[in-house]
């Protein structure tokens, strides 16, 4: 018999939540780490006022201590939470409780937003820290990617379809510049995200009086977080621009999914992800080798988008407090780091151990007779014949070629104003070469590499 569970979404079902999810995101966001950060927020709110005398220095040691015994009875903070509308109201009345005498202390001059919204924050910063961790590992492998297949020739392709030749590692370092980028994104949102919040009901910081401002920064030190110029209670950019990154962190990586599943199909057989007995297996076709890290990265940017939307919808907060908007954010900033996490971890997985099938992309290369390097030949012969005659000779060989059947190579060496205008019919050879037309595929390689490792973190 089957344990009984009572999960009911992606994110705590015992079946999936590991595929939309990690067990280290979960636990930043799990119900008792929420509140273990509400009541951090409310013992450094009392330490803060302790240091200003507005509550003796013993009750505030009184709520430190009872916040480190305290045990929290769940199902009357759910009941409570469920007719207040809120938790920090049920949660007070616990944890002054707990306080004793100093419990008449606990709160004092907060507004349940200020506890609620600083409590997010600190998940915030330690779910972007693992973020941050995530690309920095990823960025490894694919410096390590972009090095080693430097020089593998691929077809480029645009609109589906076989453009020119590129590399596999030019491929790669196009990734690598996202997740350089997002690195830096990650970085330099912190200063305006990690805002701690206290002020009170309207935001005017009223319910403390002249030295609410001092009372506000001793708060935001105690925590560790910047303190914002003014209340940001419905200003919620902050918030949003975190999701908006999660939204592009994602999206890079469902870009990356889309070309290995691409790369992985029969027909291309370029690419294969990491083989691990059973995994992306068939339930009838004994065969089958499915692309699964790629198709949870695709679903996760696909279902990170439209808490994108949501949360961007959410910003729109009326007047000094909101009506509803707010509670979007309790929806969406969870499940939008569940979904990012588990998405970097199938990155991690898939491209760490990514199966490169280098002579698969050679022989691809040769699917058009050698039409994927007209551009080449036509380059080649305009020094002599002026680009139009050749972009006309060239039209016509590459014509003959699709209608013949033929190598485009064949057809040139039969063109005698072609053979002149080249060198020589070995000329033609070099230029109908694939290998010989990849442009500065290396050189840019390289360029992304240095820039990488001169602008990322250390790595040892």
């Amino acid at each position: 018999m089957m344990e009984h569970h009572v999960g009911s979404t992606v994110f705590d079902s015992a079946l999936f939540r590991g595929m939309f999810g990690t067990e280290e995101m979960r636990g930043i966001f799990s119900d008792q780490a929420l509140v273990d950060r509400y009541i951090e927020v409310e013992v450094a709110l009392a330490r803060a006022q302790a240091r200003l005398n507005v509550v003796p220095a013993a009750a505030a040691e009184a709520i430190q201590s009872a916040a480190k015994d305290i045990r929290i009875d769940f199902d009357k903070l759910r009941h409570e939470t469920e007719i207040v509308g809120y938790p920090i109201l049920p949660l007070v009345h616990q944890l002054a409780v707990a306080a004793g005498e100093a419990g008449r202390y606990v709160h004092w001059g907060a507004t349940t937003q200020d506890i609620m919204d600083t409590a997010n924050v600190l998940q915030i910063r330690a779910a972007l820290q693992v973020v941050l961790r995530d690309l920095e590992e990823l960025r490894d492998i694919l410096v390590s990617m972009a090095r080693k297949y430097r020089d593998t020739p691929m077809a480029g392709r645009t609109h589906l379809q076989q453009a020119l030749p590129v590399t596999f590692g030019y491929k790669a370092a196009v990734w690598l510049s996202s997740i350089d980028r997002h690195i830096e994104r990650v970085k330099q949102s912190l200063p305006r995200v990690l805002l701690g919040e206290f002020s009170g009901a309207a935001g005017t910081l009223a319910s403390v009086g002249p030295g609410g401002l001092e009372m506000q920064k001793l708060f935001c030190e105690e925590l560790g977080l910047h303190q914002a110029p003014i209340t940001w209670h419905v200003a919620r950019d902050g918030i949003a621009e975190t999701a908006c990154l999660l939204g592009l962190i994602t999206g890079t990586l469902g870009k990356v999914a889309t070309d290995v599943m691409v790369m992985s199909a029969t027909e291309f057989g370029e690419l294969s992800e990491p083989f691990v007995p059973g995994r992306g297996a068939s339930s009838t076709m004994p065969q089958k080798r499915n692309p699964i890290s790629s198709e949870l990265m695709l679903a996760a940017a696909k279902s990170v988008r439209q808490h994108v939307a949501a949360m961007l919808d959410g910003m729109i907060h009326d007047f000094e407090r909101a009506t509803g908007p707010w509670h979007l954010e309790w929806i969406s900033l969870p499940e939008s780091f569940l979904l990012t996490a588990a998405s970097l971890a199938s990155a991690k997985f898939m491209l760490a151990g990514l199966v490169v099938h280098k002579q698969r992309m050679r022989d691809n290369l040769g699917l058009t007779s050698g039409l994927i390097v007209a551009e080449a030949v036509m380059m080649a012969a305009a020094p002599s014949l002026g680009r139009q005659k050749a972009h006309d000779i060239v039209y016509d060989a590459c014509r003959f070629a699709i209608e013949g059947k033929r190598q485009l190579a064949d057809i040139l060496a039969g063109v005698p104003e072609v053979v002149e205008a080249l060198g020589g019919k070995q000329k033609i050879l070099h230029y109908c070469d694939p290998a010989n037309y990849l442009g500065l595929c290396g050189q840019m390689v390289d360029r992304a590499i240095e820039i990488s490792e001169r602008d990322g973190p250390a790595t040892g």
